[in-house]
């Protein structure tokens, strides 16, 4: 009982966090109010979840909104587009719903319909963390964000889990679990994703540096047109 109660123990330690969770929530609902600002918002929270799963906080209100600055504007682009699309999504959604054809193009439409919508959740789930720990053209992070969330899918399943119990705890169960809300969910995904991430950072290092020292390498041997001229 006194190793659970140890303020430097795993679980007191893990308690903390969930407390400090919640303040970061508290302040992504507040820059989440205009709505364009979610995007960002949502990426300050991942770049501080990420690091408090790796014990690297620091000062949680200073490195939210420095965050939160250094990433608008794209944060903001890809939130946008995702936007947009969850709104074409959702109106169609209720197109099919309610069309209910008993036909092949009906069966079709609606099969094509719940591809998008699962490739658009896997990109939501990831592109705020990733944006957290790279950086990327916006093309290239969605379509990371895709490709990363398509294969590690049992993270993708247990991140969309716990967003989804979050939900139905606010909802049918106690409302003001909602404190803890998007800030916990943040957190908790982040120690799933964290190693994931970490692997990716790995290679891209290991990648840039192959190619600083092939371009150091190409640099040393003359141009065959100049060789010839020479």
């Amino acid at each position: 009982m006194s190793r659970l109660l140890d303020p430097e123990g795993p679980a007191m330690s893990f308690i903390t966090r969930l407390v400090y969770s919640a303040y970061l929530n508290i302040l992504w609902m507040v820059c989440c109010v205009p709505i364009v600002t979610a995007g960002a918002a949502t990426t300050a929270l991942y770049q501080m979840s990420l690091k408090m799963a790796k014990n690297e906080e620091g000062h949680l209100t200073s490195g939210f909104f420095q965050a939160f600055k250094e990433n608008f504007r794209q944060s903001t682009i890809v939130w946008l587009i995702l936007l947009a699309l969850g709104i074409l999504l959702g109106v169609d959604g209720y197109v099919f719903y309610h069309m209910r054809f008993e036909n092949i193009f009906w069966a079709v439409g609606t099969a094509a319909f719940i591809v998008l919508l699962i490739g658009y959740c896997i990109i939501l789930l990831w592109v705020f963390p990733i944006m957290a720990r790279f950086e990327n053209t916006t093309f290239q992070t969605i379509k990371n964000a895709l490709m990363v969330g398509m294969r590690f899918l049992f993270c993708t399943a247990l991140a969309a889990a716990i967003h989804f119990a979050m939900l139905v705890v606010i909802i049918n169960v106690f409302l003001p679990v909602i404190v803890f809300g998007e800030g916990t969910c943040a957190f908790l995904c982040s120690f799933l994703m964290s190693n994931i991430l970490g692997q990716m950072e790995t290679k891209a290092s290991n990648y840039e540096e192959r190619r600083t020292d092939d371009e150091e390498d190409s640099a040393d041997i003359p141009n065959g047109k100049d060789s010839a001229d020479r």
